[in-house]
This record gives C-alpha cells, sequence and structure tokens, in this order.
C-alpha cells in the first residue's frame, strides 16, 4: 500500500472511531450514522486499505446496536448481532483481548435485542455472553475492562429479574454493580461510575417493589443524584436524561407509598427535565417511555387532588407515548401504555357521570392482557388483572346488578395468583383490599352473608401488610372499609 493509500486509510479510521465515541453519547444519531457508514467503508476497502479487520468489524457491530437502539429499528439490531457473532467465531481464543471484547459486545447486542422482546432466552444468552468474556477479562489483569462486563451483566440481570417472579437475577445485578464499582470510581472513570450509580439504584428500585418499606427506594434515589453529578446535560445529554428518567420513576414509587404530592411533584419536574433530551426525533421509544412514565406519575396526582387538569394531562402523555410504542414494534410497552390509559380513564370516570370511560378503561386493560400474559410477565399480567376488577368493580357500582361486581371478583383473585404476599406484600395488600370492596358490593346487594364474611377476611388479610408504617394512606383506607362491613354483617344478622 502506498503512502498515501495508508494515510487515507488511517484518516478514515480515525473518522470513524470519533464518531462513534462522539455518537455513543451524542443525542443526534447523526455521527452515529457516519461511523457506520465509514466503518463499512472500510471494510469494503480492506483489501485496499489493510488492518485489522476483527476490530473494525467489532466496531461496526457497537455503531450498528448503539443507532438500532436510538433509533428502535430492529434491523440494524439484528444485523450488529449477526455481525458480532460472526466476527467472534472468527477470533481465536489466543487472542484474548479480542475475543473477550467480542463476547461482551455480543452480550450487550443481545440485551438490547432483549429488552424489546418477550423472550427471556435472548437475555438468558446475554448473560452467558458476558460470563463468557469475564473468563478473559479478570480483574487482575484488565481491571476497568473486566469492570465494564460486570456492570453489563449487572444490567441484564436487572432486566431479567424485574420480568421474573423471584429476586434471584436482580440481587445478583446489585453484586454485579458493586462489583464494577471495586474498580469504576468517580476519580478513575467518572462517567463509567456514574453509570454503574444509576444501573445500581434501577436495580434496588426494582426489588424495592417486591417488599415492604422504603430504604432501598431511599439509596436509589441517592444513587441517582450521585450519578448525576458527573452525568450532565452538557457531557452526556442521553445518559443526563435517562437517570433524570430513572430518578422520576424512583421519586413516583416513594411518593405513592408515603402519601401526599410532594415526592410525586418532584418526579414529575424529573421527567420533565428527561423529556428536554430525550425527544421523538433523537430517541422515540426512550421519549414514548419518559412520556408513559410522566403519565403514570401524573394519572397517581391527580388521583389525589379534586382537579383534573393532572389526570387529563396522564391521557394525553399515555396518547403521545403510544404514537411509537405500537403492539408490533414494542409489545410489552404498548400494554403498558394501554393499561396505564386504562388507569387514567378510570379515575377520570370517578368525576363525572356516565359509563364512557369506564367501558374504555375495560377494554384498554382486555387489550393489555393481549401480550401480558401470566406466562410471559407474571407480576404486569397481575397488575393489570388488578386494574381490571378495579374498572369492572367501579361499572358494577354504577350499573347495579352483580354481573360486573361478579367478575371484578375473579380479576382480583386471579391477580392474587402471582401477587403473592412474599413477592410482591404492599401489592397482595392491594388486591385483597380491593377484593375486599367488591365482595362488599355484592355483600350488600344480596340476602346471604357469605361475601361480607369473605371482604371482612380480605380486609383483614390486606392489613397485615398495609400497616401505619410502611403504607399509612393504604391502612387507613381498608380498615375503614373493614369497619364498614363489619358493621354492615351486624346488621345483617340482627335483621
Amino acid at each position: 500500500m502506498s503512502d498515501l493509500s495508508r494515510f487515507a486509510s488511517d484518516l478514515l479510521e480515525e473518522a470513524a472511531r470519533a464518531a462513534l465515541e462522539y455518537g455513543a453519547n451524542a443525542g443526534d444519531p447523526r455521527p452515529l450514522e457516519q461511523a457506520v457508514e465509514r466503518y463499512r467503508e472500510l471494510l469494503r476497502r480492506e483489501d485496499q486499505l489493510g488492518g485489522n479487520h476483527d476490530r473494525r468489524a467489532l466496531d461496526l457491530g457497537k455503531a450498528l446496536y448503539l443507532l438500532g437502539d436510538r433509533q428502535a429499528e430492529a434491523h440494524l439490531l439484528q444485523e450488529s448481532l449477526e455481525l458480532l457473532r460472526k466476527t467472534g467465531e472468527n477470533i481465536t481464543p489466543e487472542k484474548k483481548a479480542d475475543w473477550a471484547e467480542a463476547k461482551h459486545r455480543l452480550g450487550v447486542a443481545l440485551w438490547r435485542i432483549g429488552e424489546r422482546s418477550a423472550d427471556l432466552t435472548i437475555l438468558s444468552q446475554a448473560t452467558d455472553a458476558f460470563r463468557e468474556a469475564l473468563k478473559e477479562r479478570t480483574r487482575d489483569h484488565a481491571p476497568l475492562e473486566w469492570a465494564a462486563t460486570q456492570h453489563s451483566l449487572g444490567n441484564v440481570l436487572s432486566t431479567l429479574g424485574e420480568r421474573e417472579r423471584e429476586t434471584e437475577n436482580l440481587l445478583q445485578a446489585v453484586e454485579s454493580y458493586k462489583e464494577a464499582l471495586k474498580e469504576r470510581t468517580r476519580e478513575r472513570a467518572p462517567l463509567e461510575w456514574a453509570a454503574t450509580q444509576s444501573g445500581l439504584g434501577t436495580a434496588l428500585s426494582i426489588l424495592s417493589e417486591r417488599e415492604d418499606g422504603t430504604e432501598k427506594l431511599l439509596l436509589a434515589v441517592e444513587l441517582y443524584k450521585e450519578a448525576l453529578k458527573e452525568y450532565t446535560r452538557e457531557r452526556v445529554p442521553l445518559e443526563w436524561a435517562a437517570t433524570q428518567n430513572n430518578l422520576g420513576a424512583a421519586l413516583s414509587s416513594l411518593g405513592e407509598r408515603e402519601g401526599g404530592t410532594e415526592m410525586l411533584l418532584e418526579a414529575v419536574k424529573a421527567y420533565e427535565e428527561a423529556l428536554k433530551e430525550r425527544t421523538r426525533d433523537h430517541a422515540p421509544l426512550e421519549w414514548a417511555a419518559t412520556q408513559h412514565s410522566l403519565g403514570n406519575v401524573l394519572s397517581t396526582l391527580g388521583e389525589r387532588e379534586r382537579e383534573t387538569e393532572n389526570l387529563l394531562q396522564a391521557v394525553e402523555s399515555y396518547k403521545e407515548a403510544l404514537k411509537e410504542r405500537t403492539r408490533e414494534r414494542a409489545p410489552l410497552e404498548w400494554a403498558a401504555t394501554q393499561s396505564g390509559l386504562g388507569t387514567a380513564l378510570s379515575i377520570l370516570s370517578e368525576r363525572e357521570d356516565g359509563t364512557e370511560k369506564l367501558l374504555l378503561a375495560v377494554e384498554l386493560y382486555k387489550e393489555a392482557l393481549k401480550e401480558y400474559t401470566r406466562e410471559r410477565v407474571p407480576l404486569e399480567w397481575a397488575a393489570t388483572q388488578n386494574n381490571l376488577g378495579a374498572a369492572l368493580s367501579s361499572l358494577g357500582e354504577r350499573e347495579g346488578g352483580t354481573e360486573m361486581l361478579l367478575e371484578a371478583v375473579k380479576a382480583y383473585e386471579e391477580a392474587l395468583k402471582e401477587r403473592t404476599r412474599e413477592r410482591a406484600p404492599l401489592e397482595w395488600a392491594a388486591s385483597q383490599c380491593n377484593l375486599g370492596n367488591a365482595l362488599s358490593s355484592l355483600g350488600q346487594r344480596e340476602s346471604a352473608t357469605e361475601n361480607l364474611l369473605r371482604a371482612i377476611e380480605a380486609y383483614k388479610e390486606a392489613l397485615k401488610e398495609w400497616t401505619p408504617q410502611t403504607f399509612p394512606v393504604g391502612h387507613k383506607i381498608a380498615k375503614n372499609n373493614l369497619a364498614i362491613a363489619t358493621q354492615l354483617l351486624e346488621k345483617r344478622k340482627k335483621a
């Protein structure tokens, strides 16, 4: 190769690398598009230009999965996966660093595809790839690379754990993040440290949903705030936005448990911050995710306030999210937003006459259950069954008769098959209380006392977890409803 050709090759390689590095953290997808184009050119002209084929293929694979994830383009993610698999097969184990890097990047591609798929085997394949990489990427020989793979393993274990009944993978995710932080210190690798702080916060937030108390949620909020000390909007806009989004989620969960509106209003601010960088043009699915989460917190706020403004805004946020969260493109996310929209409409229906919004909510929940199956996402399935029960119960209250109330009881009983006290104590208590409400309403319309007795038992069950300490608002509601059902039963016995 002539000196001129070598110079041109080096220049193109440098431009591709720079575009990839900048595009990984930029809100604008164009640098990643340029990186893909340049690496393709390098690989096409390899006979003329020479150079390291494996390294270029690995970099193209990374550019493809970053761009595919950013633009929600499944074909780019699939191309990345195929390229990384093929490249990994061609790298001999003697080239230890390149072999481990290929396994690591394959794991990332599988994780990003698995996040969008209901197939848990893809996520399991990702964990296998990361664990393979760790056989060569040891802490002694390559500490920062080892930490990067520990962090990525934490990501995929956290995603798996969120979808499963058990907490084993979530606990392993926490350990992986803690391992990564042994080398990813703020002084040594500030952005990587921030990424792992944020990932650890997310794993703890998900774990907090499976237990009483707010300790893990409070720690998650602190971890996100720590991450934002390095993840600034100016430096890494998309990571800053993702962390603002995660902070919003943790604050929202705290607000739901603690009562009042302070934490919820902080969550709204965090989501609104995230949307400054998570735009529909640059990151459509991430934009939709934040719109969905904003809808959730506005819906909760609206439920606690007299005015309907926040509920109406919640409906608009969910509708915005559904512009990108289609059933074909992101089935589980589509189901989540269908369910969220149903909840906002259900709450709105309580402030007005008629049953139009309730009937629509029932249809939305039933649509969501087409993708939210018990086998695929048991806890989400249970939550949607619970919400369906609430809408049916409200319809039953308005329409008279017992048909809708009996359907509501069935939905709550379905929810309790997965919402067990051991796995999700607060959610279990919520479904028990809701079941009590439906049974109490049935009992009021019947001469028999069986359903009133069952209602009293359900309220007592709910109060085992809804204590003044764990959920004061819920405790007060369940205690009051128990008293009403008990009084009604006593009157019925005397009659």
